[in-house]
């Protein structure tokens, strides 16, 4: 086994730093190694080869983006606009995290760009996402309209608001984000 100084989960979390920095290309072991201060060696002892390491770094991200954002919504209770709140305030503080930064959620839809695989990853990723918004809009949301814009407009404000250079007349970017969750919940 590897060095009990370096976790297994070190080495996907670095590869997920290198993922983000420079797409897949940069995920590469000898410099994962130095990044970790350890020896590449280690590396073998967790993974058969690089591609091993991408398929483990695409699982964790997928549990971290999806059940495990679910989980600790759904552990804080409330009702359905409560859990909406608190998914939008995870959504907005994941960039602490390399697992569920924008960094990294922007990295890996350009690798699907490229990589049927990942593609079809994150088209599940995007789906399990969408049918967990379903689920809280329709609580409150009688019109099944109604709930896929919101669940649109709710997904394109996590993953577009990077894109998005324009100055929003006299109010912030954070000003317009609030007024437009607090309309969403309405």
């Amino acid at each position: 086994m590897a060095n009990a100084r370096t976790p297994r989960s070190a080495w996907i979390e670095e590869g997920l730093r290198a993922l983000a920095a420079g797409g897949p290309d940069a995920v590469r072991i000898e410099p994962l190694a130095q990044s970790l201060g350890v020896s590449k060696g280690g590396f073998y002892g967790y993974f058969r080869n690089r591609d091993a390491l991408l398929a483990e770094i695409l699982d964790t991200w997928e549990r971290a983006v999806t059940e495990n954002v679910i989980d600790r919504v759904e552990s804080g209770g409330g009702d359905a606009r409560a859990r909406l709140s608190r998914l939008q305030a995870l959504a907005s503080a994941g960039d602490d995290d390399p697992m569920t930064s924008t960094a990294s959620e922007l990295a890996i839809r350009d690798w699907a760009r490229r990589d049927a695989a990942v593609a079809d990853r994150l088209r599940r990723v995007d789906n399990r996402r969408m049918e967990y918004m379903r689920s809280l809009f329709r609580a409150f949301c009688a019109d099944e309209d109604d709930v896929e814009m919101r669940c649109l407009i709710s997904f394109s404000l996590r993953i577009g608001n990077h894109f998005i250079a324009a100055n929003n007349g006299p109010r912030s970017r954070a000003e317009v984000i609030a007024l437009t969750r607090q309309w969403l919940l309405r």
